[in-house]
C-alpha cells in the first residue's frame, strides 16, 4: 500500500510538473533521464531564486538517488517528465520507417523500438527505468498491442500520452497493411508476420513458442503469443470462395461455404488448451538425444474457440445408426499442401467426433475474433483433450471412414515407443496414434538460472497444469528442495481472483494456472524447484525422463525442474 501511495503521489507531482515550463537545456540523452525529472520536481518545491541556483549548479548523483527513492517503482512516472521535454523538441515531420528497420532495434545497445497503431516509438530510455522492463523487452522490434491486451493496465490515456513522447516515425504503409510483394519461388513467402517475442524453433515451416512467463500471466493466451506449429506453408484462403466438403455419409458429399457453416448451425464456444506432443522435448533431449523440434515449455496455449459442432455437421450430412455400424474414424484434411499435392491430415475416433460431450468444433473464431492465418483461417478443427496434431488447420475436407487417416502425420509420426526402441528398430505400425495426452505441468516463473535476492525473503513460483481426455487437474505439488518436501499450490480456473470452478466431469478441456508463495529456506544458496500435477483420475507425472524417453521425444511430462540461485549480498548502495 505504501508503494502504491508513493506511485500515486509521484504521478500527481509530475502531472503538475508537466504544466510548468521547463528550465535548463532541452536536449537529453539516456544518462540525463533522472536529472530532467529531478529538475521538474525541485522547481515545483523551490522559490525562483532556488530554481536559478539548482539550474546553475546542476544535480549530483545523490540527487538522482533521492528522486529514485521518491519515485520507487514508477518507471512510467519518470518517463512522464521525459515525455514533456521530448514532445517540445519534435516539430518537424516524422520519417517513414520500415518494419525491417524496427526489427533491428531489439536491445539496449541497438535501441528498443516498438510499433503501436502505425507509429514507431523508441522506448530505450523508458525500458531502463520501468519496473517491468524485462517484459517490455519482449515487445522489442514488434507490435506492442498484444502485450497491452495482456497487461490491460497500460491501456489508459495517461500511458498513451507518455508513449507519444517517444514517437520517432511512422510505420511504412505497406508494412502496416501487410501488402508485401512475395517471391513466387518461395512457398513460404506468403506466410503471415509473427511477433518477434516468439522463440522460433524453425522458420520454414514456422514453429515457435512464447517466453514461458507469458503463459502464466493470463488464463487465456493472447492469440499473438499462442504457440505456432505449422507443418507446411500457410495457405492463402479466400473466405468468399472457401468450401468445406464432408464425405463418406449417405447423403453424398455435403459442401458448405463459410457463411453456411456460420448460419446453418448453432454457434458454440469452449475454452480449451491445445498442446503439441513435443512440448518440453528439450528436456527429454538432455536425457538422451531425440529427433524433433527442440521445444521448451511453451508448446501449449489456452484459448476460447467458437464455431459449429462437428456433431451437428455430421448429423446434417446423414450420420445415423446405420453409419455407426461401420464407421470408426473421422478424417480431416487441411488446405496446406506439400509440393507433391499431399495435404496435412489426421483423424480422431468416431465416438469423440459424434459425442455431444466431445465438444469437437469446426472453429472460425479464436479469442473472440476470426481465426488468424497461422491458426487455420478460415476454419480449423478443435479437438479438446486431444493432442494438438489432430486439430487440423485450414480445414478443407472431412471424411467419415472405417479407417484412420492415411496421412504421414497419422501413420508415421505422433506415436510413442518404448525407451528401448531406436531408429533402427522402430516400427510405426506397432503403436497407436497419440490421441489423449498425459497429465502435464511446468514452471513458468522463475526461469532456469534466475537469481533471487535473499532480502526478498519470499519466493513466488508460477506455472500451468493440464491433463488430456477432459480429466481435471485437482492438485499441483511444488518442491523447493529437489523433491524432499512438498507444498500444494493454489489453482486458478480463470483470470478471476480465487476462481476454482470445476467444469463438468470429463469435460475439463482447459488448463489450470497455479501459483505458490513460500519463504526462502534460511541456509540454501541454490534451489531446485519442482512441480508435478495430479488429475482427477489420480494420474501423476513421472519423476524423470529416462523411463518415458522415446525416439521422437514425444509425451514428455516428467517433473519439471528449475534451478535458481540465492544472492546473499544484501549490502545497500
Amino acid at each position: 500500500m505504501k508503494t502504491y501511495l508513493q506511485n500515486v503521489n509521484a504521478m500527481l507531482l509530475l502531472r503538475r510538473c508537466h504544466r510548468l515550463k521547463p528550465f535548463g537545456p532541452l536536449s537529453i540523452n539516456r544518462n540525463q533521464v533522472a536529472p530532467v525529472v529531478a529538475s521538474c520536481a525541485v522547481r515545483l518545491c523551490s522559490s525562483s531564486s532556488n530554481d536559478q541556483r539548482f539550474h546553475q549548479h546542476g544535480f549530483s548523483v545523490s540527487w538522482r538517488h533521492v528522486l529514485a527513492g521518491l519515485l520507487a517503482g514508477t518507471g512510467a512516472v519518470l518517463a512522464y517528465g521525459l515525455h514533456h521535454h521530448k514532445a517540445i523538441e519534435k516539430s518537424s515531420p516524422l520519417p517513414i520507417i520500415s518494419q525491417e528497420e524496427v526489427t533491428r532495434h531489439r536491445s539496449l545497445k541497438d535501441g528498443v523500438w516498438v510499433t503501436y497503431k502505425g507509429g514507431v516509438y523508441d522506448i530505450t530510455e523508458f525500458v531502463s527505468m520501468h519496473p517491468g522492463g524485462e517484459k517490455i523487452m519482449m515487445a522489442a522490434g514488434g507490435a506492442i498491442e498484444p502485450f497491452w491486451s495482456l497487461y490491460a493496465v497500460h491501456n489508459q490515456e495517461h500511458v498513451l500520452d507518455i508513449l507519444s513522447g517517444y514517437k520517432v516515425g511512422e510505420l511504412d504503409a505497406e508494412d502496416l497493411k501487410k501488402q508485401y510483394t512475395f517471391k513466387s519461388s518461395d512457398p513460404y513467402s506468403s506466410d503471415p508476420e509473427r511477433h518477434p517475442v516468439l522463440h522460433a524453433n524453425s522458420l520454414k515451416p514456422f514453429t515457435a513458442e512464447p517466453p514461458p512467463e507469458i503463459l502464466s500471466d493470463s488464463y487465456i493466451t493472447p492469440t499473438a503469443f499462442f504457440f505456432k506449429r505449422n507443418h507446411l506453408p500457410v495457405p492463402q484462403v479466400d473466405p468468399d470462395s472457401y468450401r468445406l466438403h464432408v464425405e463418406g455419409l449417405p447423403k453424398g458429399v455435403l459442401t458448405l461455404s463459410l457463411e453456411e457453416l456460420k448460419t446453418r448451425f448453432p454457434k458454440h464456444t469452449i475454452t480449451a488448451t491445445l498442446q503439441c506432443a513435443g512440448n518440453r522435448r528439450s528436456e527429454m533431449n538432455k536425457a538422451k538425444q531425440v529427433k524433433g523440434l527442440n521445444w521448451g515449455v511453451g508448446a501449449i496455449g489456452n484459448a476460447t474457440w467458437s464455431g459449429a459442432k462437428l456433431r451437428d455437421v455430421l448429423l446434417a450430412a446423414g450420420y445415423g445408426p446405420d453409419v455407426a455400424q461401420w464407421a470408426r474414424h473421422v478424417q480431416f484434411e487441411g488446405l496446406d499442401k506439400e509440393i507433391t499435392g499431399s495435404a496435412y491430415g489426421a483423424s480422431v475416433p468416431i465416438n469423440k467426433a459424434i459425442s455431444e460431450e466431445g465438444d469437437v468444433l469446426l472453429a472460425y473464431e479464436m479469442n473472440g475474433e476470426d481465426i488468424p492465418a497461422d491458426h487455420g483461417f478460415p476454419i480449423r478443427v478443435v479437438v479438446p483433450g486431444v493432442v494438438g496434431a489432430r486439430s487440423v488447420k485450414w480445414l478443407g475436407k472431412i471424411v467419415v471412414s472405417a479407417e484412420e487417416s492415411s496421412s504421414h502425420w497419422q501413420q508415421k509420426d505422433y506415436k510413442g515407443f518404448s525407451p528401448g526402441i531406436d531408429w533402427d528398430t522402430v516400427d510405426y505400425k506397432s503403436a497407436p496414434a497419440i490421441q489423449e495426452l498425459p497429465v502435464q505441468s511446468a514452471i513458468t516463473t522463475p526461469r532456469e538460472g534466475s537469481v533471487i535476492d535473499r532480502s526478498e525473503e519470499m519466493l513466488t513460483v508460477k506455472g500451468y497444469a493440464w491433463s488430456g481426455g477432459g480429466r481435471e487437474v485437482i492438485r499441483v505439488d511444488v518442491s523447493l528442495d529437489g523433491g524432499k518436501t512438498w507444498n500444494v499450490a493454489k489453482l486458478k480456473s480463470s483470470d478471476k481472483e480465487g476462481d476454482q470452478t470445476s467444469p463438468p466431469l470429463g469435460r475439463a478441456w482447459a488448463w489450470k494456472l497455479w501459483e505458490i508463495t513460500v519463504p526462502l529456506p534460511p541456509e540454501a544458496q541454490e534451489l531446485e524447484l519442482i512441480c508435478k500435477a495430479v488429475d482427477n483420475s489420480y494420474n501423476t507425472q513421472p519423476d524423470t525422463f529416462g523411463p518415458i524417453w522415446n525416439v521422437r521425444g514425444l509425451l514428455g511430462n516428467a517433473w519439471h525442474r528449475v534451478k535458481v540461485k540465492i544472492n546473499e549480498d544484501d549490502d545497500e548502495e
